[in-house]
């Protein structure tokens, strides 16, 4: 079964064709078209601007995935669609003008191609980047998933394909999105995960003695009895103990080390909150596999700190770092189980949701 994937939540533009068989699944083509550099513009995604990015890239990045996933000599779009039996795509949660460049577009195939059309849970489909390569290996049930992106960060008890239940998530900020705000805050650029992630590690690696004196940073809810989370207060934390500095009385590698040395601990307080809930939420539930997932599980300390830590306890399970972020393929590898259960929804029926939840 080859089901065509199209994800358009927030500042990727992407598509991808995965191919199910009895016993692996595997993706044939996966492109994406990000907005990074367009958004580095003003520091954050601008809803009006990710909208028209889509709208400009969407059918060169169809054009793409199809080709590839087929390698064709000539691109013909009804022999193409022969190949493909349903098409999937994201209708929320995310950003209402970028949702609907994808949903309308996937429609509009639908309908043209008479192709079975599956609406797709763009938070479920991050979960479903574990769900590749060889079925034998794929996670067991019950499992427990670390969502962590820009803007969710929640825990999910997963007792069977389609079975839900949220047993924990941000109470304010989400991971993802403190990271950007503690970035801006240090002067580092956008998107501030990645940069945030390489000072830090940059800090580790001089192993020298700080020569600035930082406040321990908070560790907020890590010991609170239930599952949910908050990063606000750390990000305030980092505000103002940052501001204690005469930043304008330092050389510019003074300013380097401390921009590297708060990174460092900002890091290393997130990934310890989130390590140490999903620990506790794991043995609690007793369940045989842990997942991470979405944007910020490409975050090195978060993979090895996890894997390190659940080792010997639970069955560790983290997608490649190209399924991390938004992608095409994670949506059709969803649409893929779904399709098995034929659940499969009208082209006039399906609705963007922006606040769509799990």
């Amino acid at each position: 079964m080859r089901i065509l994937g199209i994800e358009t939540t927030c500042d990727e533009t992407a598509a991808s064709i995965v191919e199910g068989r009895a016993k692996e699944i595997k993706i044939l083509s996966n492109i994406v078209a990000s907005q990074i550099d367009l958004h580095k513009l003003t520091g954050g995604v601008v809803p009006e601007v990710a909208a028209r990015a889509h709208l400009e890239k969407i059918l060169g990045v169809l054009k793409l995935a199809l080709s590839k996933a087929f390698s064709l000599s000539s691109f013909s779009p009804s022999k193409i669609f022969k190949k493909i039996d349903a098409i999937a795509v994201s209708y929320g949660p995310g950003l209402i003008g970028s949702l609907l460049i994808g949903v309308n577009v996937a429609k509009t195939l639908s309908l043209i191609f008479k192709k079975p059309l599956i609406g797709i849970n763009h938070l479920e489909a991050h979960i479903y980047a574990n769900f590749l390569g060889k079925k034998s290996n794929f996670p067991k049930f019950p499992l427990l998933a670390l969502v962590v992106s820009g803007g969710h960060t929640f825990l999910v008890l997963m007792k069977d394909h389609g079975k839900y239940r949220s047993i924990g998530e941000t109470l304010d900020d989400a991971a993802g999105e403190a990271f950007d705000k503690v970035a801006k805050i240090l002067g580092l650029p956008y998107p501030g995960g990645p940069a945030i992630s390489k000072c830090a590690e940059n800090w580790q690696k001089k192993k020298t003695k700080a020569k600035f004196q930082i406040q321990e940073l908070p560790r907020p809810m890590i010991d609170s009895p239930d599952f949910n989370f908050s990063f606000s207060g750390l990000k305030t934390a980092v505000l103002y103990s940052f501001k204690k500095f005469q930043l304008e009385d330092l050389t510019k590698k003074e300013f380097k080390d401390l921009q590297a040395q708060f990174s460092f601990e900002f890091q290393n307080a997130v990934v310890d909150v989130l390590t140490q809930k999903t620990i506790k939420a794991a043995k609690k539930y007793k369940v045989k596999s842990v997942c991470l997932a979405g944007g910020v599980a490409a975050n090195k300390l978060l993979r090895e700190t996890l894997s390190t830590q659940l080792k010997g306890l639970f069955e560790f399970y983290c997608p490649p770092k190209e399924l991390c972020t938004d992608n095409g393929a994670i949506v059709a590898i969803n649409g893929y189980f779904k399709a098995l259960k034929k659940e499969f929804i009208l082209w006039n029926k399906i609705k963007v949701d922006p606040n769509l939840r799990i």
